[in-house]
């Protein structure tokens, strides 16, 4: 087991970041630039094509084939499967992998994004097939949640499917490799050609064995750690399960933890908050306020709720509910936050479409992520989700 202090061989000197706008709360859509092509030779048109059929063949045959297979199996050991698949072909997805239309490029907390469509955190905990989310068509992923502490999370079985409600139960529990056995990973691929040209995101949590009381100490270790990789950093204190995470959402310690990250912040990222479904108004307010204190770059709404009410009894289960049954009070949350606060906002929660994606951009989203709805829709969603966009124009 990796514990955090460790070191690995490699230098983690920082990287060059995208500038920041002059306020954290800006957000716009880039620029209408012509798009050219880099490589024209005729190998490569020709790669390009065939990589398109295959790439075009793999998410029509999702829903009616791969999905169907999938679903037979364990949902935990069959996501094992997928990201060794993915950690193993991601470079060949990344090569040829949709071209990116300028269209839908927007500019969000200083940082470019070619689409606003990306990978919600806790799909690629460890980092290990990040060149796979840039082949598959997402403007951006996040990894994590990662820890200080590398940790097993929670025992087996941990995640629970409910198909005829599009739903997941998970009580994974911040199962991860630890901050420093993740810092070498991203530190080899950095020094590869394979690093992704999308910005990549890092979801940091509290170690389980670590107290309530030394909760910052904790987030520390795992931002300083890993500061020179992320283009972005999310804290999620809103996991429902980790013990007692979840109080972290409260003032005192949310003002603790956002002075002191901000403070060590020297590399000026962009630190996002990720919010619970089940918080109160009013704690959602004080939160706003501490976002503003603190110039925090943005919010995360939601992660996955407690209330399974949206599900039958008898699926009923410790862990947090995700899925279509989270889509409408995830959108009112996020409607509460974009009608009192200009700080963007990345949404996620019950994004099974389209449809549903547009509705979150309808209520003040600047970005959205995919997990379940990836899970149950597959890559195509992605496309769907973009080329909805361009339709409205």
């Amino acid at each position: 087991m990796v514990v955090a202090g460790q070191a690995c061989s490699q230098n983690h000197a920082g990287s060059p970041t995208s500038p920041r706008l002059s306020t954290p709360h800006e957000w716009e859509p880039a620029a209408r630039l012509p798009y050219r092509r880099a490589d024209s030779s005729r190998h490569c048109r020709a790669a390009a094509v065939a990589g398109s059929i295959i790439f075009s063949t793999f998410m029509n045959l999702y829903k009616e084939v791969i999905r169907p297979f999938l679903f037979l199996g364990d949902p935990e050991s069959v996501h094992h499967l997928a990201m060794d698949v993915l950690s193993l072909f991601g470079p060949v997805l990344q090569r040829f992998g949709p071209t990116p239309d300028p269209r839908l490029e927007r500019t969000v907390f200083g940082l470019r994004f070619p689409n606003p469509v990306g990978l919600a955190a806790g799909f690629d905990k460890n980092g290990v097939a990040l060149p796979a989310w840039q082949g598959l068509g997402f403007g951006f992923a996040e990894i994590g949640t990662i820890t200080a502490r590398a940790q097993p999370g929670n025992p087996k079985p941990r995640i629970f499917r409910i198909p005829q409600y599009r739903a997941l139960i998970n009580r994974l529990g911040f199962n991860n490799d630890g901050c420093d056995a993740i810092a070498c990973r991203l530190q080899r691929l950095k020094e590869t050609t394979q690093w992704p040209k999308i910005p990549v995101g890092i979801n940091l949590g509290k170690s389980k064995v670590t107290p309530l009381a030394e909760a910052t100490a904790d987030y520390l270790l795992s931002f300083e750690r890993l500061q020179h990789f992320g283009d972005y950093f999310v804290l999620n204190v809103s996991s429902p399960n980790t013990p007692g995470l979840r109080n972290l959402q409260d003032r005192a310690a949310l003002d603790e933890l956002l002075g002191h990250i901000q403070r060590r912040n020297t590399a000026g990222r962009p630190v996002l908050v990720k919010i619970a479904p089940d918080l109160q108004w009013e704690a959602i307010e004080e939160i706003l306020a501490l976002v503003e204190e603190h110039k925090i770059a943005g919010l995360i709404a939601t992660n996955t709720t407690i209330d399974h009410s949206g599900v039958p009894e008898e699926n009923h289960t410790q862990g947090g509910l995700s899925g279509a049954p989270l889509r409408d009070r995830s959108t009112e949350i996020l409607r509460f936050i974009t009608s009192r606060s200009k700080v963007p906002v990345i949404a996620v929660g019950g994004i099974m479409s389209a449809d549903d994606a547009l509705q979150k951009f309808d209520a003040g989203a600047a970005l959205v992520q995919l997990y379940t709805g990836y899970i149950y829709e597959g890559p195509g969603l992605i496309g769907k989700i973009n080329r909805a966009l361009l339709r409205r124009g």
